[in-house]
């Protein structure tokens, strides 16, 4: 018997391995454990969370360094430099944004829904960040997966007219599901899963890839002019934001999502980081009152006499210094810190604009200088001042001040400043002009009012106009040359190789070179 039993239980493990060898290859490959749905409303939540990253992921970070808002002078941490290399591109998010919609689908959702609208967004917003890194990109064989491994390149032209037509069918698809009142949006972490404040954002958007497009006006297939003045001139079919409350913004709060500056980490960077004078010379040149809220008075400049509360107090270093005449400056007290109270005080500090009212209303100004639209140019540009202006809590008459009483984030002394926005705009610096000098002001008060905000944009702006100027030397090393793009990833020279080599020819002579000039740079 015991022989019997022996042989038994060898025979019927085999039996098991046998039925389980009649499963099909792909179910036993699967993992039980991991999940291969998700609701819609989740996908859409990792994707908006993939937003604020892509724009920056808040302020004091790389972007806001290469936007010459504030600059390293402790090696260790980081440089100045615009010594760039590849970059990453956005297409595992774009996957996303396809498992988003079929999830939606899935659920028994028409069509046309709220998630395949904001679908449409989602790619114009993804591809267009790409393509203003590289220059032509996989846009038509792109998200296919295995059926198609090796994309080809659409042109950069190619890539901003589906750009625009995703933007005006996402805006269509949005009009008609406000009009049936539609609920179905979930998981919103910027708008409340309001509908109609997301058709603001995509038109806004869209007035952002138009004004990008300055250097095109006259290609009659993109029809720039015609597309901005339609979205100016038409509110109904084309609702833009129209206060501070619209803005797509990253809310922080104490817990799990700290502003980037912040009482854990003063230690680390707050002395090691300092005011640049791309920005700060440019508010102090125009007794602008934004200086007493986002930065420090220079404390060699208070202890030869000189006010807090004056202009002069202070300083901002070139981003081009020497990284070791920067770092001696600095501790020398030479330069201006960020403002202890706002940047370093709290948790929260600020939202992080990814697009805003502000930006909105300086591009329609620049429209209207350009000629593109109807309008007074001089309107937008003042509100859009006035709006900036709201968003560091600045008003007509007395405002308290903050500046560290000891070099920290703790204990403050307070001043009061007197404020007048006419005063102010009197100024003939400030006060609008017509023409290239109007266009001037329009393009500084816009780069004044992206401050720490919305990535890369301050200096894709400053790419395609030339202002402000951005401060070159040693310290910014390329030859003290401001880089025009990023090189592809290396994925794609390795494993998409023919293709990216036809259009690195195409575009830059065959070599990858991030001084090169994109198509929309000529």
């Amino acid at each position: 018997m015991k022989l019997h039993k022996h042989i038994l239980i060898p025979l019927f493990a085999v039996s098991l391995f046998l039925s389980s060898c009649e499963k099909p290859f792909d179910e036993l490959e699967q993992d039980p454990n991991r999940p291969t749905s998700a609701p819609a409303s989740l996908v859409f939540n990792g994707i908006l969370n993939d937003m604020y990253g892509i724009a920056g992921g808040g302020g004091w970070n790389d972007a806001q360094r290469y936007n010459q808002f504030y600059a390293s002078n402790y090696n260790y941490y980081a440089t100045n430099e615009y010594s760039w290399t590849s970059t990453g591109l956005y297409y595992t998010t774009l996957k996303n944004v396809l498992k988003m919609e079929q999830e939606a689908k899935k659920a028994g959702l028409a069509d046309v829904n709220a998630y395949s609208a904001l679908g449409k967004f989602f790619r114009a917003y993804f591809f267009e960040n790409m393509t203003k890194r590289v220059g032509d990109i996989p846009v038509t064989d792109a998200l296919q997966g295995l059926d198609n491994s090796t994309p080809k390149y659409n042109t950069q032209k190619e890539v901003y007219v589906q750009i625009l037509k995703w933007l005006d069918d996402a805006n269509t698809d949005l009009t008609t599901l406000i009009a049936k009142a539609d609920n179905n949006l979930t998981g919103d972490i910027y708008l409340g899963n309001s509908l109609a404040k997301w058709q603001k954002v995509v038109n806004s958007y869209k007035l952002r890839v138009l004004i990008s497009l300055s250097k095109k006006e006259a290609d009659t297939e993109l029809n720039v002019k015609a597309r901005f003045a339609d979205v100016v001139n038409n509110p109904t079919k084309y609702p833009l934001m129209t206060s501070m409350d619209d803005n797509l913004q990253y809310i922080y709060n104490n817990a799990f999502n700290k502003y980037p500056r912040n009482p854990d980490n003063f230690g680390q960077n707050a002395t090691r980081e300092n005011m640049a004078a791309t920005y700060l010379g440019a508010l102090t040149s125009l007794k602008d009152p934004r200086t007493f809220v986002v930065a420090e008075p220079a404390s060699a400049k208070i202890a030869a006499g000189a006010k807090p509360t004056d202009f002069a107090a202070f300083v901002g270093a070139s981003s081009g210094e020497d990284l070791a005449i920067m770092s001696s400056n600095a501790n020398q007290g030479i330069y201006s810190f960020q403002n202890r109270k706002r940047y370093y005080s709290t948790y929260t500090a600020e939202p992080y604009i990814i697009v805003g009212y502000p930006e909105q209303l300086f591009t329609i100004a620049e429209g209207i200088n350009r000629g593109w639209a109807a309008g007074k140019a001089e309107d937008y540009y003042k509100q859009g001042i006035q709006a900036s202006w709201a968003f560091y809590g600045l008003k007509d008459g007395a405002n308290t001040v903050y500046f560290s009483a000891d070099g920290g984030y703790k204990v403050f002394n307070t001043y009061t400043v007197n404020v007048s926005f006419a005063d102010y705009y009197g100024q003939a610096a400030v006060k609008y002009a017509d023409g290239a000098t109007g266009l001037t002001q329009i393009l500084t008060q816009k780069y004044l009012a992206f401050f720490q905000q919305s990535g890369m944009e301050p200096f894709y702006n400053q790419r395609r106009t030339g202002v402000p100027t951005f401060l070159v030397g040693p310290g910014t090393a390329n030859s003290q040359r401001i880089p025009l793009r990023w090189q592809y990833p290396a994925t794609e020279r390795s494993y998409n190789t023919a293709n990216n080599s036809a259009a690195v020819t195409s575009q830059y002579g065959g070599t990858d070179d991030i001084n090169a000039a994109m198509w929309i740079l000529k």
